[in-house]
């Protein structure tokens, strides 16, 4: 029986698979296992495995009280379909030291269904955004 599991804990997370597929993402093109594990050691990290092997990844920016940014959610390829990431931003809404945010931010081309089942929406006045790049 496969045993699905998420965890918070930095040290469980395979740094060289994350970077793996965040290399050849379209929000993560080129990003080297450097910039990687500077990215997880800003941020609270969450690993989903199947039976002990890690098959995604989310990370949170916040301060813990009024901002929280989600980054980099993935399920890998084989194992989308199944529920998992569904599974992955439960455990990450609902995760004790984040249940203070205020407001929760995310950007995705691709994947509306998914966070709308958690409450994500729109932007209500996005005139109200910018943004600066490098």
């Amino acid at each position: 029986m496969n045993q699905i599991t998420v965890s918070t804990d930095k040290n469980k997370l395979d740094v060289p698979f994350i970077q793996n597929f965040l290399k050849d993402i379209y929000w993560a093109a080129g990003r080297t296992i450097e910039e990687v594990q500077t990215t997880i050691d800003a941020s609270v990290c969450f690993g989903i495995y199947l039976n002990d092997q890690q098959i995604g990844f989310a990370r949170v920016i916040t301060d813990f009280v009024v901002f929280g940014y989600v980054m980099d959610v993935f399920i890998t390829e084989e194992h989308r379909g199944k529920g998992y990431s569904s599974i992955l931003i439960e455990n990450m809404i609902n995760e004790p030291i984040l249940k203070n945010i205020q407001i929760w931010r995310l950007a995705t081309t691709d994947a509306h269904f998914l966070y709308e089942k958690f409450g994500f929406k729109a932007l209500e006045y996005p005139e109200k955004m910018m943004e600066k790049k490098l």
